[in-house]
């Protein structure tokens, strides 16, 4: 194809553009008419002529290296730090050039910075854009910049630190130390997001280095103090300590915090709980107020010294775990008589004393007495919180089942609908739904009792219109809610209460056909009225105690042997000793309603020569004054206690343990079919941690189920269990 005549060339054209280029390059003034021209010019050639642009490059290119090296020149002239950087920015804001000259002097400026020394902080800034805009690199556009700015930057940071800290904390020691190390990360945090690229991820990388300058350089010497600190409970510098030392990477920092936090709380708590032993030992109000008052106290030393960071929160969960469940001092042995499994660990009394402390805070005491409705709950709730920790929950849940037993028999309970309330609370914090809904049935049987009981005065009164109704009050309960069967006591009652019994069995026949009633003697009381020369009072007893003192119903002035006494009531005898030392020494009176002589000091010195009398001057004396009426409570914690129940209660822990156990291992491999040991014992842990301790019974019952034919051994891996349909 032929060229036209006027088409435009290369050659004829820059002549004319390169003079309004110079121009642009040295930043000078260009009419308007020189841009229009210019532009038309550059669309011509690149339109007409496809030679043109490669030749529009080149020019360029060697018109504007010329200018760079020109600008060089002009900034090398100048020697001294400030007078060079403003003679570089200078140029640079003309044009982009090279700036590696000048970064060592950024880093001066930086330097005296933080010697204290003011200087034009654009001088840096500008040095840092200069490294940005050089890099021609799509994949990454701070390519430059890192390789030259940022690194010189964080290599003067940390040369300028390797001198300035070992002095200061020569100078000034660990607790000065820390709060210098912790102002200069501050302030070289905000320098870094003024000198560094922000979105480079520059100021994460300058941090991490300051911190291995100034903090875990010195780790082994800051934490040295740690455990001084915590002892003393200085949580001021504790947070200072723990702000620097969660900047440690890897947890090297923090986790040697965690053991000595750890370490302390249950030493302290266990030296306190030692030197506080005689006094709560005997006194569960005592104890449970210590076990709080600790927990406070670690929590506190936890919120102001580690901010309730959560590693804390579970190393103080650990340690707190620990005392609640030590056994150097509050043991509690469970005998094991059938051999239900071999080893039978010392445990923790801590929750029998809390059952103890629920019974004071549900049952009509001084101590319920003086609290309000909310207070009471407080409590209730902080004994929750202790059973939290509590390993061997199964024995908490026996005594308290026993003491709700005995608050409802006896209707001693202050407040009803918090002892529901409790029930429900159980329930939150993950006591077994077995255990809860026999208790929430103990609640049901008591108010169907209320609706019985009118219906028997009813139908008294409907076979004899002249008998008095109030007297007499029936619990029918339903036996798998309330005890064992194996609890009942023989005994031989009074005429007066065996009449009823023949009355109460019609008139329930009657209601329910089909169903057997069984007498549980041990569990019922009345009221007697005792007279004497004194006075009148009426006495609250059990059904032992009643059967004992009728025995003078119709001799009062006689004198009875023990033997005599056994025989007469049939009670077994330790419950018949047990019982007459209520009546000999009860600990709220001053004035004993039955004597006894010999003297001794404790019902096994009893023998057959021993003679038990009604004392004739039995009374109530208050503030020094003999009462002649009056009513006393003589039941105290005799009421469903019988020597063997309690027995039944440590076998029956034990042997509910094993059936817990057992019953956890099938539905594991039923669900798995086939489970390693591993992590047979793991899930077993995630079920039972909370209710029984598991440590002596798994492996026993592993076997046992192996022998039973429940499951086997993978042939092949021994530690492999399959499970038997």
């Amino acid at each position: 194809m032929l060229k036209e005549r006027n088409q435009p060339t290369f050659q004829d054209k820059w002549p004319t553009m390169r003079p309004t280029i110079l121009k642009l390059l040295r930043q000078e003034s260009v009419p308007r008419a020189e841009w229009q021209e210019l532009f038309w010019s550059v669309h011509s050639l690149c339109v007409w002529d496809d030679k043109s642009p490669p030749k529009i490059f080149a020019a360029l290119r060697e018109d504007i290296l010329v200018f760079i090296n020109q600008a060089q020149e002009r900034v090398l002239t100048h020697q001294e730090d400030q007078a060079l950087l403003k003679a570089y920015i200078a140029e640079w804001r003309k044009f982009f050039t090279q700036c590696n000259l000048n970064g060592d002097s950024a880093m001066k400026l930086v330097h005296a910075e933080r010697n204290g020394e003011a200087f034009d902080s654009q001088l840096v800034i500008g040095v840092r854009e200069s490294y940005v805009n050089l890099c021609s690199s799509a994949e990454d556009k701070h390519k430059i910049y890192k390789e030259n700015f940022e690194r010189a930057y964080i290599l003067a940071t940390e040369a300028f630190y390797k001198v300035q800290a070992p002095e200061q904390l020569n100078v000034n020691g660990v607790h000065l130390y820390m709060k210098y190390a912790d102002t200069k990360l501050r302030e070289e945090e905000l320098r870094a997001h003024k000198y560094l690229e922000s979105c480079a991820g520059s100021v994460q990388n300058l941090i991490d280095s300051c911190v291995s300058v100034l903090v875990t350089a010195f780790k082994e010497t800051i934490l040295a103090e740690c455990a001084d600190m915590i002892r003393s409970n200085e949580t001021t510098k504790l947070l200072q300590m723990y702000k620097l030392m969660d900047r440690v990477p890897d947890g090297e920092g923090i986790d040697p915090m965690l053991t000595v936090l750890e370490t302390h709380i249950y030493q302290a708590g266990l030296a306190d709980m030692v030197a506080s032993a005689e006094a709560i030992t005997a006194d569960s109000e005592k104890y449970v107020e210590q076990l709080l008052n600790l927990f406070r106290r670690f929590s506190l030393l936890v919120s102001q010294g580690f901010k309730d960071d959560p590693r804390f929160l579970t190393a103080r969960d650990k340690a707190y775990k620990r005392v609640v469940n030590d056994t150097s001092i509050f043991r509690l042995d469970l005998p094991n008589k059938s051999g239900v499994y071999s080893k039978t660990q010392p445990e923790s009394k801590c929750p029998e004393l809390l059952a103890n402390y629920c019974d004071m805070l549900l049952r009509k005491t001084p101590l319920s007495k003086r609290l309000t409705s909310d207070e009471v709950e407080s409590k209730l709730r902080d004994v929750l919180l202790v059973l939290k920790y509590v390993q061997n929950k199964d024995v908490f849940m026996r005594y308290h089942k026993a003491h709700l037993t005995r608050r409802l028999i006896l209707d001693t309970s202050a407040d009803s609908e918090k002892e529901e309330n409790m029930v429900e609370w159980l329930r939150e914090v993950g006591m077994p739904a077995d255990f809860i809904n026999k208790l929430s049935r103990m609640f049901q049987d008591i108010k169907v009792s209320e609706d019985l009981n009118n219906e028997f005065k009813d139908f008294r009164k409907s076979n004899n219109p002249d008998v008095h109704t109030d007297s007499l009050s029936i619990k029918i309960l339903n036996i798998g809610a309330w005890a064992r069967g194996s609890e009942r006591v023989p005994v031989s009652l009074p005429r007066d209460l065996e009449d009823y019994i023949p009355e109460v069995e019609e008139f329930y026949k009657s209601k329910h056909s089909g169903r057997k009633l069984k007498w549980h003697h041990h569990m019922s009381n009345g009221t007697l009225t005792f007279v004497n020369k004194t006075g009148k009072f009426d006495i609250e007893v059990t059904t032992f105690q009643m059967a004992v003192l009728y025995c003078w119903e119709n001799r009062r002035e006689d004198k009875i042997s023990l033997e005599n006494l056994r025989l007469a009531t049939e009670l077994p005898d330790l419950e018949l000793r047990k019982t007459l030392w209520s009546l000999v020494a009860f600990p709220k009176l001053k004035r004993q309603v039955l004597l006894f002589a010999p003297a001794c000091s404790k019902y096994t010195e009893w023998n057959e020569n021993t003679l038990f009398s009604v004392n004739q001057h039995f009374g109530l004396v208050k503030n020094g004054k003999v009462q002649k009426r009056g009513r006393i409570n003589l039941i105290g914690r005799l009421q469903l206690s019988t020597e063997k129940s309690r027995e039944e209660d440590n076998e029956g822990i034990l042997q509910l343990r094993i059936l817990r156990t057992q019953e956890a291992i099938r539905k594991i491999l039923k669900m798995r079919k086939c489970c390693s040991n591993a992590q047979l014992q793991t899930e077993l842990v995630d079920i039972l941690k909370n209710i029984i301790p598991l440590d002596a019974i798994l492996k026993e019952q592993i076997e046992w189920l192996i022998e039973n034919k429940y499951m086997k051994r993978d042939e092949t891996d021994l530690n492999m269990f399959i499970y038997i349909a």
